[in-house]
């Protein structure tokens, strides 16, 4: 049944969609199929920046240890970098133009000034060894690459055929992208629409070959605006009950840049909100504390584990955080007894979860406020007005409500491809358009949905179908575990068993016989690890900060058979 506040979010999207409403809709075509985008969206990612920037041209926008920027200040920087990438190395439009760096707000401008140039912007995984980025742009013919020293010291001795340009952190835009800068008085830009490319964003690899998943200027700016009309929704819901915050919003940038969910509801939603983005070179919960309340943060997203650090953080209560009123998370599930950990730390705060990917620019499910404490182990509802939300079965035909099977979506947000692969991008969408996502989900009667499971990462044993989420779920349950994953390790007997890492949080002791022992009475028999390891550092994780369950799956899979 919906809730009061489900029925008041619809509401207020009504009017929003309406004809003349700020998220008003006009259908458009893609393969034969139609599906809504934005009336009023700007047709280019140049056109969104150079209308936002104009807009709140003294606001403070980039926070970036010493280095402090508006968005006016941000825009000027970006024309001069569009113009050096123009006049210096002769883009033309389409080139795939790569960033391999850590966050910063020179790789904010670099980012700009490519995309406002023509360029297709290849976010290159700032995590990868020299090997893994060099295939990076190889696969996708990347001419040029703003590198910074660590990154570009890894390409060294590769062959990727791109010419490395440095790029500097730590410094003003023209120190630091000297490389490209150029003079704007003197170069045109080139005229940008919906139909150009925009980006290019690497898939995590957490089940294989990392592919180049490449999108026009429409599916970026529409994928912008699906959150900059979720956030219009809350405001005015906010505003209505007289609790909007009079504070600039600000958001503490604690994820990649190069991960959809930096690039997009992050940084990209930021232009539209006048937003401040408050950079982090590293995660670290007690310098998150410090800085929530020295730039009056009042938002924060990052994987589930973060949220969960600052809130029970020993030195929470020795910073003010009462700013920040939202704690979101996306790419994987909060564990339930997080949700609650984290409201009753920040009274005053909300934690919210989201659901996107990397193919679909972010945009998919939203759960918030009091229905995310009605329903924690749910991602949410579908996001209006653009997110068309389907349960696939396997020749990808939607199923009813309840039933388990791939979870698709099909939005105008959605990516072209995968760059060079069209065995991947066909594999990737049903003929009617829904991508794929390889995970298994069911939605309740009232659309929230519901994640059961990576569709590859089930384990089956002995032809018994094991959810990797619910065992990890469990294994959360002990107030002791700080990171676990689970995984399918291979057996004579039963084609499969279960194993389990985890590490502690600081303080406890907790050994793998006591885990086992709690587990009993979490899971029946046949979903108990089978081998348990006891970690005592983080776990390794891809670049999108998700734990790396592939690389684990494979190592202690080696472990296992050498014992």
């Amino acid at each position: 049944m919906a809730t009061e506040l489900d029925n008041t979010l619809d509401t207020i999207m009504d009017g929003l969609v309406a004809p003349g409403g700020p998220a008003e809709t006009v259908p458009f075509t893609r393969n034969g199929v139609t599906m809504p985008a934005f009336k009023n969206a700007p047709p280019s990612l140049a056109h969104y920046f150079a209308n936002y920037c104009a807009a709140h041209k003294d606001t403070e926008f980039l926070v970036d240890n010493g280095c402090r920027l508006t968005f006016g200040e941000a825009y000027d920087a970006a024309l001069h970098v569009a113009a050096g990438l123009l006049s210096q190395h002769k883009l033309v439009k389409g080139d795939r133009i790569g960033i391999a760096a850590r966050n910063s707000a020179n790789w904010i401008v670099a980012y700009m000034g490519i995309t406002m140039a023509g360029g297709c912007a290849a976010l290159v995984n700032g995590f990868s060894s020299g090997e893994e980025m060099a295939d990076a742009l190889k696969m996708v013919g990347c001419r040029v690459v703003l590198a910074d020293r660590k990154r570009a010291e890894r390409l060294e001795g590769t062959d990727h055929g791109a010419k490395v340009v440095p790029l500097k952190h730590d410094c003003n835009p023209a120190e630091g992208l000297a490389a490209v800068w150029g003079d704007p008085a003197e170069t045109t830009l080139p005229e940008l629409g919906p139909d150009d490319y925009a980006t290019l964003l690497y898939t995590s690899g957490s089940t294989g070959r990392s592919k180049g998943a490449y999108c026009d200027h429409r599916a970026v700016v529409n994928g912008t605006m699906s959150y900059v009309v979720q956030s219009l929704m809350a405001l005015t819901y906010l505003s209505g009950k007289g609790e909007a915050s009079a504070l600039q919003p600000c958001a503490l940038v604690a994820v990649p840049l190069f991960h959809v969910t930096g690039e997009v509801p992050v940084f990209l939603q930021s232009f539209a909100l006048g937003r401040k983005l408050v950079l982090m070179k590293k995660w670290d919960a007690r310098e998150a504390l410090r800085l929530t309340e020295a730039e009056k943060v009042t938002y924060f997203t990052g994987v589930p584990l973060m949220s969960y650090e600052m809130a029970t953080h020993p030195d929470r209560e020795k910073y003010d955080t009462s700013s920040c009123t939202s704690f979101a998370a996306g790419g994987a599930p909060r564990p339930t007894d997080h949700v609650t950990a984290i409201k009753d730390a920040f009274p005053g705060g909300f934690p919210l979860l989201g659901y996107g990917l990397t193919e679909t620019n972010a945009i998919g499910c939203g759960n918030f406020n009091e229905n995310y404490l009605a329903k924690p182990s749910s991602t949410g509802k579908a996001s209006r007005p653009l997110v068309d939300l389907a349960i696939l079965d396997e020749a990808g035909k939607p199923l009813p409500a309840g039933e388990v099977g791939e979870i698709g979506i099909r939005t105008v947000a959605n990516v072209l491809g995968y760059w060079g692969d069209k065995e991947a991008t066909s594999a990737a969408f049903t003929d009617d358009m829904y991508f794929r996502t390889g995970d298994l989900g069911r939605l309740d009667e009232d659309g929230y949905l519901f994640i059961v499971d990576r569709k590859k990462d089930i384990i089956i044993r002995g032809g018994e179908n094991i959810s990797c989420l619910e065992v990890e779920e469990a294994i959360y349950a002990h107030d002791d575990v700080a990171e676990c994953s689970v995984f399918g390790l291979p057996d004579n007997r039963y084609g499969e068993i279960v194993g389990a890492v985890y590490m502690t949080r600081e303080g406890a002791s907790l050994n793998e016989a006591e885990l086992a022992d709690f587990l009993e009475t979490k899971l029946p028999p046949f979903k108990r690890p089978a081998h348990i390891w006891h970690e005592t550092e983080h776990l390794p994780r891809l670049g999108t900060q998700k734990i790396d369950r592939k690389a684990l799956r494979e190592q202690y899979s080696k472990d296992f058979a050498a014992a």
